[in-house]
């Protein structure tokens, strides 16, 4: 039997190296064996999609089926695709902005749901986001990431990790805000890896700089190589992660699976890949809190354990074969065929 063909649509592509080409590259990566997948990029301009779309047919590529990713930013090539392939399947992944801002103000990311045949979220928080009339439609698809084996920590000491870019949504004001309440005899160590983003550069840029200057706590990197920014995560006792909104963060996923704990804003995107009963949550936004979380990791080898212990409960849902699965059973659901 012929591989299905498979188009993911991703607002990015592997240039900007962000959660949307991570996951549109890893899904094309899982899905390969089975399936035939090509990735495009999603465009707004309503000439260059339907140009785009109409070169598959002519290249012996009519999909099967359709994902895209992110409502609102791939709503012209969703909607390019439903007018040139009306039977087409298409499966809409809500991947963050798109849930938790989007379908609140902007028509185009509700009319991309309206379109869908199917709808994946990253995480299983998510699904009390997604309209009423959609949920029945809906999957959770956890992000996988390769298994690592646990590094041996360096004792007497708390290193930890934050990964993400320097954007409003991934809150870096709260490490910032930490940082500048820890003392002297604190032995935190805060790494913060991810480039500066958008129209916040400058102002976290700035803000990052001076810091690393004034404290012996913190360090800003900015962006590392995928597989440098694994190892530091395996080195660290934790990640922290802060952010203001998250569809499903990666990065949680590759502490897990490297033996690295996690603390972590209490927010959705959070909630739904720890567990809503996880011990290691503090207010978003709320560096006091953090430093106190913090430091109480530090003092506390039993809430360490607690934190180890938690996070090892969720690694299965974290795996490769896992996510695979998921994937491909929504494959074979919308066509039919095992």
């Amino acid at each position: 039997m012929q591989r299905p063909k498979i188009v993911i649509v991703s607002p990015s592509l592997a240039d900007a190296n962000n959660g949307n080409w991570r996951t549109a590259h890893r899904w094309q990566q899982l899905l390969q064996p089975q399936c035939q997948v090509r990735i495009i990029p999603a465009e707004n301009d309503a000439a260059v999609v339907q140009r785009m779309w109409r070169d598959f047919p002519m290249a012996h590529f009519t999909p099967d089926i359709v994902v895209a990713l992110h409502a609102r930013r791939s709503h012209a090539s969703i909607l390019a695709a439903r007018q040139l392939f009306p039977a087409t399947p298409i499966v809409l992944a809500l991947t963050g902005t798109d849930l938790y801002n989007d379908l609140a103000q902007r028509p185009e990311a509700n009319a991309s749901l309206d379109i869908a045949t199917a709808l994946i979220v990253l995480q299983e928080d998510a699904i009390q986001y997604v309209p009423v009339k959609h949920r029945h439609k809906t999957r959770v698809v956890f992000q996988s990431a390769r298994g690592l084996p646990p590094a041996k920590k360096v004792s007497g000491q708390l290193n930890c990790v934050v990964v993400g870019h320097l954007r409003a949504e991934k809150s870096p004001q709260t490490i910032f805000d930490a940082v500048a309440q820890l003392l002297a005899h604190d032995q935190i160590h805060i790494t913060h890896i991810g480039a500066a983003h958008g129209a916040d550069d400058a102002r976290f840029t700035e803000t990052a700089k001076a810091l690393m200057a004034s404290s012996q706590h913190y360090r800003w990197v900015g962006a590392l190589p995928h597989g440098l920014t694994r190892a530091a995560i395996k080195r660290s006792h934790l990640l922290i992660h802060p952010s203001v909104l998250e569809g499903g963060a990666n990065v949680i996923v590759e502490a897990i699976t490297a033996g690295t704990s996690v603390i972590a804003s209490k927010m959705s995107g959070n909630v739904g890949m720890l567990g809503a009963n996880y011990p290691g949550y503090f207010p978003v936004g709320d560096a006091a809190a953090l430093v106190d979380l913090l430091r109480q990791c530090l003092a506390d080898q039993n809430l360490m354990t607690r934190l180890s212990t938690a996070c090892k409960a969720r690694a299965a849902l974290f795996t490769p074969s896992e996510e695979k699965r998921r994937l491909l059973r929504i494959v074979v659901d919308l066509l039919g065929r095992d």
